[in-house]
């Protein structure tokens, strides 16, 4: 095996352990915020209110990552991508430990729920910056020809953070009652954050810097204000990673945060059956999303991706119906299948949206692309699906506002070039070919 080659699987596992330990920290909150916050943080509201709250506070770090982005992918692309994941990592961790330490209501009053939400603020940062150097860091090492499957990784650390994340509190709330669960239970998870980074970050301090990234610093090539010349020099492909990620994330969320709300709050279901359904598809993801990030490298990112984006506005008309049977394997069918739908997008999706960008700005760019959009996308999600049912008293409405952000994300396939064969050294790789007519031309 070549030292290129070594290199290569170290950086990919660098980028898959780190990811996989933020996104851990990150839906660590996002499960607790409809099983735990509500009761903890917002007694005083009747249930609804309080999950709506509880939610709230978790689309602030989504808030908060396009400037991670912007602030780390600045970073990124003048001291390099190597140092930026080093302290995004921690800056993760660090938040993370903080919030299982954090006193209820019931002890401090409404300063709780404020150091909640400033806490899940600096969650955001973190995650904010981490996404595009993990992602750069492995599309930018080895082969050329397998970036769609290298830089596919960093995106397995989405079900990876969930399985461990999800799967920590499950069975720590089968294991407990739910008053010891409400008590203390559920901080563990949160506290043992505080040990896991040491592990990320003892991985990440071995591996080299982007060799891409080292050729423009030896040229003195590096941008000194990258953002400002993406906005400048990479409109389109901004425009593009935007709308592309929107439904991706719209979908995610309905699929993964939203079902725990309706099976809880509307079928009356135990939780439990929500969070195994998802785990299971989950843990199918770690196989499926490298495996059609290779089939990227193949055919083609957009025909992956479009065909995910097609699946999922198909199947999100049979995902609730599922959910409404309260048949265990049914539900479980109706994640699965939805987060094979969400695999097929999400895939290409990193190695589509960095190549868009060209090296000089491309952590810059790639960030502020993906980060803005999970404002729109993520942040909202969850909160408009339950104002959609409360309103209409009908999945049939949150289905529809799934499939316009899908829309929406077809059209950014639509106006972006095919990047699977672009020059990563080319100043503006995107910029170079003509706008295509669809998303298979």
């Amino acid at each position: 095996m070549s030292g290129s080659t070594q290199q290569t699987r170290r950086v990919i596992l660098a980028s898959l352990i780190g990811t996989s330990l933020e996104w851990y920290d990150f839906f660590l909150y996002t499960t607790a915020a409809t099983l735990v916050f509500p009761q903890l943080f917002f007694p005083s509201l009747d249930p609804f209110n309080a999950t709506l709250a509880s939610l709230t506070t978790n689309a602030v770090a989504f808030v908060a990552r396009p400037l991670g982005g912007i602030v780390f992918g600045h970073f990124g692309d003048r001291a390099g991508r190597k140092t930026v994941l080093v302290v995004t990592l921690l800056v993760m961790g660090i938040s993370t430990f903080l919030i299982g330490v954090l006193p209820g209501y019931a002890s401090v009053g409404v300063a709780a729920p404020i150091l909640l939400a400033l806490l899940r603020f600096v969650q955001g940062l973190g995650l904010g910056g981490e996404w595009g150097g993990a992602v750069i860091m492995s599309l930018e090492h080895g082969d050329g020809r397998r970036r769609g499957f290298n830089a596919s990784w960093p995106q397995v650390g989405v079900p990876a953070g969930y399985v461990l994340a999800t799967g920590l509190l499950t069975i720590l709330s089968l294991v407990q009652s739910d008053e010891a669960f409400l008590s203390w239970g559920w901080r563990v998870p949160f506290l043992l954050s505080g040990a896991l980074v040491f592990v990320g970050l003892w991985v990440r301090l071995k591996v080299s810097e982007s060799p891409l990234f080292a050729e423009v610093e030896q040229q003195g090539g590096k941008s000194r204000l990258p953002l400002l010349e993406v906005l400048r020099t990479h409109p389109r492909a901004l425009l593009s990673a935007f709308t592309a990620r929107i439904g991706v994330d719209v979908a995610f969320y309905t699929f993964t945060a939203y079902i725990i709300v309706y099976i809880t709050g509307q079928l009356k279901l135990d939780r439990s059956v929500a969070l195994n359904a998802v785990l299971i598809g989950s843990a199918l993801q770690l196989v499926l999303i490298p495996l059609f990030g290779s089939l990227s490298d193949r055919i083609g990112r957009r025909p992956v991706y479009f065909a995910g984006v097609v699946a999922a506005a198909v199947w999100v008309f049979a995902f609730f119906p599922l959910l409404d049977t309260k048949s265990f394997p049914l539900i479980a069918l109706a994640a699965v299948v939805a987060l094979i739908t969400h695999a097929l997008m999400y895939g290409p999706q990193a190695a589509f949206i960095a190549e868009l960008f060209s090296t000089r700005l491309r952590y810059s760019g790639a960030s502020m692309g993906y980060q803005v959009a999970g404002i729109v996308g993520g942040a909202l999600a969850p909160i408009i699906a339950v104002q959609l049912f409360q309103t209409y008293q009908s999945t049939v409405a949150v289905s529809v506002y799934v499939v316009i952000a899908l829309a929406i994300t077809a059209v950014g396939l639509a106006i972006a070039p095919e990047t699977r064969d672009l020059d990563l050294t080319e100043t503006a790789p995107a910029s170079k070919q003509p706008g295509p007519v669809g998303p298979f031309a």
